[in-house]
Order: structure tokens, then sequence, then C-alpha cells
């Protein structure tokens, strides 16, 4: 492809992502794979543009409405060639040629704009917090209520790229023989600071023409995410539950801990998700997995077997918004109301799962989000209705099964960008008391 041609391309694609409501990185998949003339190096370098504007969005639309002009996807990749890239109005005019697959050429508005732009930063000091850190206004009291006076810090870090962190698979093999693997390829990858299972890549690549991806010995995991599966301590012979499996990373992690003794329930909603877990679980060499599809969170397969299991890790459906590293879109498309309903959602998610819980056992509540009302209060809430649950430290439980100090203050695991370089994450672990109901 021309250069033109790729930034024509993602002007297609941010005009896909704006009239789909389908996560970008789906839409832009699918895309991408319906035209497969688009060779490798120029999937990457659409797909680097395209997110780059979707990371910078807030900025660019805030400084296009100071120059009195509508964004649209087209402005927002011309307004991003300047105001990010340095490249000059003349030069972005030699870019748009009107060429078959290329942009049309600048218009007289085009012109102007551009004239605006030249010389101007991706910061202004006029800029609303909530401009500059990336996230919609009404979101800012709720992340405020979080994180006070480290807000600002906390979503600079969620403006950026996130690492790519592996872990190794230990039913194929320990982190000293993945590392030798990853660099027998040309990889060199580092290990994560907290998790003993992590692996942390410089940069983004296509993992799947690797041959440790293939054999199975790492897997794409943040290591927030492995933190969470190691501290939902499922041992070898125990009976657990994923009680929200969704496509399987933390389900695969758990069957790991267990060295594949035991019985491992992997419980969706969503046919669909689960269908897609099963290469995965084949391709890491998990066999103590049954997958299970309900038809609700209040299922009948729940009351059936009530208090069988050790372990129920509840990694509940959240708004995602310690994740937007990752999925810079997402935020744009949450609402109060949404939240709103997640809330509820949770709350019986977590009634219903605890009944699965046996006298002694734990239920671990999990969230990539940030916001109290689904962490902490979320949790608070469920200790209030259920009496015979009490919660117990995450800094006793890191050092019963990571090892060393726990980075987290107070009885909750709480992790985020700025502070641990993970995505956002929160977990409570909890004890049932009593005779199972």
């Amino acid at each position: 492809m021309t250069p033109e041609g790729r930034l024509a391309t993602v002007v297609e694609l941010l005009e896909e992502i704006a009239h789909q409501a389908r996560p970008a990185d789906l839409v832009a998949g699918a895309f991408l794979r319906a035209r497969r003339y688009i060779g490798a190096k120029d999937r990457r370098a659409v797909s680097d543009r395209l997110w780059g504007i979707l990371r910078r969005r807030a900025r660019i639309d805030w400084i296009l409405t100071e120059c009195r002009v509508e964004p649209s996807p087209r402005r927002r990749l011309l307004a991003d060639l300047v105001l990010a890239d340095r490249t000059t109005p003349e030069e972005v005019g030699k870019l748009c040629t009107g060429g078959a697959r290329g942009l049309e050429p600048l218009s007289p508005q085009d012109w102007a704009l551009l004239q605006q732009l030249s010389g101007r930063d991706l910061f202004h000091h006029d800029m609303p917090a909530w401009v500059r850190g990336e996230y919609p206004e009404w979101i800012e009291p709720r992340l405020a209520q979080a994180f006070g006076e480290t807000l600002a810090a906390e979503m600079g870090a969620l403006r950026d790229e996130a690492p790519v962190d592996l872990r190794v698979n230990t039913l194929k093999g320990d982190r000293e023989a993945a590392l030798a693997a990853l660099a027998a390829e040309g990889l060199q990858a580092q290990p994560t600071p907290f998790s003993p299972l992590g692996l942390r890549l410089p940069a983004r690549l296509a993992l799947t023409a690797q041959g440790a991806f293939r054999d199975g010995l790492v897997e794409v995991q943040d290591e927030g995410s492995q933190l969470l599966a190691l501290l939902t301590d499922a041992r070898a012979g125990q009976a657990v539950v994923d009680f929200c499996a969704g496509a399987g990373g933390k389900t695969l992690a758990l069957a790991a801990a267990m060295q594949n003794k035991g019985r491992l329930i992997a419980c969706d909603v969503n046919q669909r998700r689960a269908e897609q877990a099963t290469l995965r679980l084949r391709r890491a060499g998990a066999h103590n997995v049954t997958r299970r599809i309900l038809e609700s969170e209040s299922d009948k397969w729940v009351k059936r077997h009530g208090g069988s299991f050790d372990r129920v890790l509840v990694d509940a459906p959240c708004s995602g918004t310690g994740t937007w590293r990752r999925n810079p879109d997402a935020k744009w498309r949450l609402t109060p109301e949404g939240i709103d309903h997640l809330v509820e959602l949770q709350g019986k998610i977590l009634d219903s799962a605890q009944r699965l819980v046996r006298p002694g056992g734990r239920l671990v509540y999990a969230t990539c989000s940030l916001l109290a009302e689904e962490d902490e209060r979320q949790a608070e809430a469920f200790l209030a209705r259920h009496e015979d649950y009490r919660l117990l430290p995450v800094g006793e439980i890191w050092a019963a099964t990571i090892g060393g100090e726990c980075p987290c203050d107070g009885p909750y695991l709480r992790l985020s960008p700025a502070s641990n370089n993970t995505d956002g994450f929160f977990a409570a672990i909890m004890e049932r008391q009593g005779s199972a109901v």
C-alpha cells in the first residue's frame, strides 16, 4: 500500500468504529481480515495510526472544536498528522492526491484547518483535566473518588500503550524455559516484577507466529490478571469454579495452578466465548476443565451444586475502566446508566455464585474496574448481605501464595497502571463460614 492508501484505510476504519457498537479491536480485526491485499507491514502501520488516534481522541477533538471545526474521522486523521507527527500542511497535502484507495485532495477548509493546527501541541494549558486525561467528563467524580490527588498520574498512565505481558504455562515448562524459547526466536523478554510466572515484551508483535506461543508454553495475560489467578489459591485436587470464564485466560491459569488435578468448571453465559476457549485449553494442555454454559447467573445448575466447591472465582462483567490502555475506545461507549446496570448485575452474580462455595471455601470477587461502586462498595454490600462470609486480608493471601510483600495497602487487591504498571484490577477474597445452604 502507498502511504496515502494506509491513511485512507485509517479513515475507513474510524468510520466503521463510529457506526458500530462492537469494540474497536473486533471491528478492526474483521475489517483487515476482509481485505487480504493489506500486507503485514501495512496492517501494522494502519493499526498504529488507528490506536494512536483513539488514544488521543479527546485532545484532538478539543483542539478541533477550538478551531471551530466539527470532529470527523477524516479531520481527526489530518489533525493527528499535524499534532502528533509534526507533519507540515504542505506535506499533508502531498498525501492527499485523490488517487485510487487514497485520500481526497484537501479542500480550502482543510487547508485553513491545517494552517491553524500547524505548530500547536497536543497539550494546552486551557484543556480541562478530563481532556488531558482522555476520559469522559461525566466519569471524573467517580475516578476522583478512587484516586484523589493521584488521578492525573493514573489517567496519564492509562493514555499510554500497555506492555505485552505473558504468563508461563507451568503445565509445559518454567520461566527459564520460556525465556530461552523466546530468546531463540529473537525476543528479549524480562521477568515481571510481581508475578513469578510473568514475562514482559518491549513491544507488540504477532505472537501467533512464535513457537513458544504455538506450543502452549506462554499465554498472553496481563500481570495483574496473573496475580488475581494466583491469589485465588486453586490447588491440585480441589474443586474450583471460574464463574465468568469468558475466553478462558484465568481458567488456563487456574488449571496450571491445579497441575491438571482436581475439578475445574469454566462457566459462562455466552456459547461463542466458551467455544473460543477450547483451542486455548487444548494448546495449553489443560485437561481438568469442564466448560458449562449457564442460562443466567441463577441457572439451576448453581442450586444443584451448592456448597460443593473449594474456590469460586467471579471475574465479573464490569466497566473495564482498568483496561483503557488496551481498549481506548471503550471509555467513549460507557454511560452512567450502563455502569448502574453493571453494578446491579454484579450483585446478582455474587449472590448466586456464593451458593457454590463450601464451608471453609473461598469466594474471590474481581473486576478490571477502577470505580469504587464496582469494587470496594460492591464487596462491602455483599458482606453486609451474607454474614456467613468474612473478608480475608489480601496481604496474608499474597504472602502465602505469591510470597514477599503485597504492593497494596488495606484488605483488598487494587492494582493500577501508574502504581503497578498493570491494568487496573480489584479483588476481594472472602471465606465462607458455617454450613452450606
